[in-house]
């Protein structure tokens, strides 16, 4: 068994089929791919959304089967309930549509708050003396509980296709999207799936939609997993409560703020792709937040689809900008703190979400626009701070990495750095390795220092796989491929995408 790590909850077999196992490369995806398109050339569309469905399940039961389940309950239920509100809508009934809709959001609510926060709630918040619960948190249930949600919502308002239960069970358990996004709104995906020429194989689509996700492959096993290498030794040291210097510190963080966009972004980008080659277009999820120049722009480029959400399901509602500036900076705070909430049951995950709120109040104080030369490097700094809470174990952890990076603990180099540049002996210690960065070699500091170039060069510079033209993407696709095969066959262990914990 391995576990993700800092954050609780989720516990993932040996073999867990993730997209970046070979099991998913090398098995169910072309079974996937070659069952959907054949049950819709010799059954119809219908058969190819059965197909969908058992292959999702299959896909998901792979992991955990009792918590198909529970997924397939919360399709059931959340069907019934959306069906019974549309057709009360729909007869002019209003109240008895509210009701059904608090109902509907309440138990949704329900079933997440027990799985993800009662622990949480009772030891965290209440701090009650009451033995922990052995709750196993199910995969994916935030996103597959904000789709329905939104489902919910859209019944309400009829701003859906009534388009029967096997088009929606598909849209909810479509496994592109299942385990972490994007976030999808009904009315986006089931009118895609409703298509007569949906299992009709286009060639075009199937290869580009296979480039995304080679690309999206290699973003993950060859940058993102090496940038962790690097980020976890730095973490790891603080939450033993080591006294990291500057460097180690500031190494620490910059390599979690690139696992994290490597990581993330080659998931977005193998959903997508996967989506694509079966004649479904997701929405974009990311789009280059590194390169903002002010928060509220990183908050439009990073994991779009969850911004989009906690802005029309929780800033809105709440009133948004529209009873004042006094009102409008709590409900700013109080989106900012349920999303940082949602990312996991801890305070670290709080303190996150606080920063990024109090980042947007303060922008949206700020009487002038910073030109992008100070508010891009203002924004970065701000957003790669704000990552060590979100990543530390804890806030003692945190405490311990914010110290290390304010240079708390003085500036220490490796000797060899130091003889090498002697006017750095006025400010930094010589040591013969830095413990705490990378493997501990001599050799560590500057093969950290050339990735971390490397890997903000790639994010800062250049342009997003979706910006690529098709000849660019071939040429990077085939430029990574023996880096991705390796990775991909030799690696010690399938490491899992840091979003399905969430």
């Amino acid at each position: 068994m391995f576990t993700l790590g800092y954050a609780d909850r989720v516990t993932l077999p040996a073999h867990a089929m993730l997209f970046n196992s070979p099991e998913f490369v090398l098995g169910f995806l072309p079974v996937a791919l070659a069952g959907f398109f054949l049950a819709g050339r010799f059954g119809g569309p219908h058969w190819a959304l059965r197909w969908l469905v058992a292959a999702s399940l299959f896909f998901y039961g792979w992991w955990n089967a009792q918590f198909v389940v529970l997924l397939a309950g919360s399709i059931l239920v959340n069907y019934a309930f959306g069906q019974r509100i549309l057709r009360l809508t729909r007869a002019g009934r209003e109240r008895p549509a509210r009701r059904w809709l608090i109902a509907g959001v309440c138990a949704n609510l329900a079933l997440l708050g027990w799985f993800k926060y009662a622990n949480f709630l009772i030891h965290g918040m209440l701090r009650l003396d009451a033995p922990e619960f052995s709750i196993f948190l199910p995969l994916a249930i935030s996103f597959f509980t904000f789709q329905q949600i939104m489902f919910l919502v859209e019944s309400r308002s009829a701003d859906r296709i009534d388009a029967g239960f096997l088009p929606y069970a598909a849209f909810v358990a479509f496994f592109p999207h299942l385990i972490a996004g994007p976030i999808v709104r009904p009315r986006e995906i089931v009118p895609q799936l409703l298509a007569a020429d949906l299992a009709v194989p286009r060639a075009d689509h199937i290869v580009e939609g296979l480039t995304i996700f080679l690309l999206g492959l290699a973003k993950k096993v060859v940058l993102a997993d090496t940038f962790a290498r690097f980020s976890d030794v730095g973490f790891a040291a603080a939450a033993q409560g080591a006294p990291l210097s500057l460097v180690e510190a500031w190494y620490a963080a910059a390599s979690y703020a690139l696992q994290i966009y490597f990581d993330f972004s080659g998931y977005s980008d193998m959903a997508i792709g996967l989506a694509r080659a079966m004649n479904v277009r997701f929405p974009l999820n990311f789009a280059s937040p590194y390169k903002a120049a002010n928060i509220a722009e990183f908050w439009r480029c990073w994991h779009i689809t969850l911004s989009r959400f906690l802005r029309d399901y929780v800033y809105i509602p709440l009133g948004g900008n529209r009873h004042g500036e006094a009102r409008r900076t709590v409900n700013l705070m109080a989106t900012m703190l349920l999303g940082g909430l949602w990312h996991g049951a801890a305070w670290n995950f709080v303190l996150w979400g606080g920063l990024h709120g109090v980042y947007l109040v303060v922008q949206s104080r700020f009487p002038w626009r910073l030109p992008t030369v100070v508010g891009h490097p203002l924004t970065l700094l701000a957003v790669v701070v704000a990552w060590v809470p979100f990543r530390a174990t804890g806030l003692d952890a945190t405490m311990a990495m914010l110290r290390g990076m304010a240079g708390c603990n003085g500036l220490v180099l490796p000797q060899m750095i130091v003889h090498a540049f002697p006017p750095l002996a006025w400010a930094a210690t010589p040591v013969p390795v830095l413990q705490h960065l990378g493997d501990a070699r001599t050799l560590s500091f500057p093969e950290v220092t050339a990735c971390l170039m490397l890997g903000w060069f790639i994010v800062l510079a250049l342009p997003s796989v979706h910006e690529l033209s098709e000849r660019a993407r071939r040429v990077a696709l085939t430029g990574g491929f023996a880096f991705t095969v390796q990775a991909l066959f030799f690696a010690p262990h399938v490491t899992p995408f840091l979003y399905f914990q969430f």
